[in-house]
């Protein structure tokens, strides 16, 4: 089993060139690879990348030699990796973004590295990069580096990703371990209903409520950013006033993945089967109200996060049509109904009367079910019968 553990780095000042350096190098490289394979007669092939950059790139740039060799080298690995999506998508006829004008853009051909963007670099041979407690060593990097913490999982070290992100550096390392224990879970089914007000809805009445990290933080955020816009391009102030900004915005997008880990975690270690409405991010947040709300809260990645944890620990994940009317139906009788956003409360006339959230996780835990093996379904009708029984006679 292959897992990551991400763990920060506390890198010396010439360590912490060093890995600037790193990142450099292999942007670099990448960008050169990719401008000669951009012209109309070359074509791409992974061999032919390599016989350019050993020919041509390297002696051309002696500079690379200042690192580990395996720092530009794997970028051919990364670019070789971004054509095959490219070719990818061309054959299955998906484009990358339907309204790019040009052909390339619409199927997502490679584009060139920013500095400052995404920075960062990978070793995927275990002599060039080892771990021995809180250090990590590096290839020609005389003194180790010390790590936040320590190697989470035991087993072989496969990779190293080192990247760069506010002014901090991190180290990413994949290990083929085994030492993990799934916990598996004891409960039987939910249904979820994601949202706005509440992050998530469980269909047994658990809620999570929305993070409000980025409202807490806007005003902040809108002043830091106005400062910026400020100051003049390529001045040490300007540099300054933009790591601010960075520092912010992952000090936001880090207690919105955590609210996500945690929830996730907790679906996926409780309950055997979840059931999840396949959700149109991209087609809500063209809503120009609710769009910030949407973007905020993270859909799409809780939902990347649910499906990896489900996997690793034998749970089943079911989706129901985004076109279902969760929200509509009454959960009771199944009655439809008329029910903007503003409506909070589902009143059917049957007598149901129910929070409009709640309503829609029991549908979706109803229409899951049915996607599912019937021997499910019926272990959980049979489940809410001996409850409801229990309280019956309670």
């Amino acid at each position: 089993m292959l897992l990551a553990h991400k763990i920060e780095l506390r890198p010396t000042a010439d360590q912490a060139d060093y890995l600037a350096r790193a990142c450099g190098s292999r942007r670099h490289c990448y960008n050169k690879l990719l401008e000669h394979f951009s012209q109309k007669d070359v074509k791409w092939s992974k061999a032919a990348a390599y016989q350019h950059y050993i020919n041509i790139i390297r002696p051309a740039f002696p500079w690379y030699n200042e690192v580990s060799s395996r720092v530009t080298r794997n970028a051919i690995d990364d670019l070789d990796n971004a054509f095959k999506h490219f070719f990818r998508r061309i054959r299955e006829n998906k484009p990358a973004n339907p309204k790019a004008k040009t052909f390339r853009e619409k199927f997502g051909f490679p584009t060139f590295k920013k500095k400052g963007i995404g920075d960062s670099f990978a070793l995927r041979e275990k002599p060039k990069f080892d771990v021995e407690g809180r250090e990590l060593r590096i290839e020609k990097l005389k003194t180790k580096i010390k790590m936040r913490q320590p190697l989470r999982f035991t087993g072989t070290l496969n990779q190293v990703t080192i990247s760069q992100r506010a002014g901090k550096f991190y180290a990413s390392i994949l290990v083929n371990t085994e030492d993990y224990n799934p916990h598996a879970p004891e409960k039987d089914a939910v249904g979820v209903d994601f949202g706005i007000k509440s992050l998530a809805v469980f269909s047994d009445g658990t809620e999570t409520p929305a993070n409000d990290a980025l409202k807490r933080n806007l005003k902040a955020l809108k002043r830091k950013q106005r400062r910026l816009s400020r100051k003049q391009k390529g001045s040490n102030r300007r540099a300054r006033a933009k790591l601010a900004v960075a520092k912010l915005h992952k000090r936001i997008g880090d207690q919105r993945q955590a609210v996500l880990h945690e929830l996730s975690d907790r679906l996926t270690r409780d309950y055997k089967v979840i059931c999840l409405e396949d959700l149109n991010v991209k087609g809500m947040v063209k809503n120009g109200k609710l769009a910030r709300p949407i973007s905020d809260a993270g859909f799409g990645m809780l939902r990347r996060m649910i499906e990896y944890k489900a996997e690793l620990r034998g749970v089943e994940v079911a989706f129901i049509d985004r076109f279902e009317p969760s929200s509509k139906t009454c959960s009771e009788c199944g009655q439809i109904h008329d029910m903007p956003l503003d409506k909070r409360t589902m009143e059917c006339d049957c007598g149901n009367v129910m929070d409009r959230d709640m309503n829609a996780a029991r549908n979706i835990l109803a229409r899951g079910l049915d996607t599912l093996r019937p021997d499910l379904k019926r272990t959980q009708e049979s489940s809410q019968t001996v409850s409801a029984a229990s309280v019956l006679t309670a």
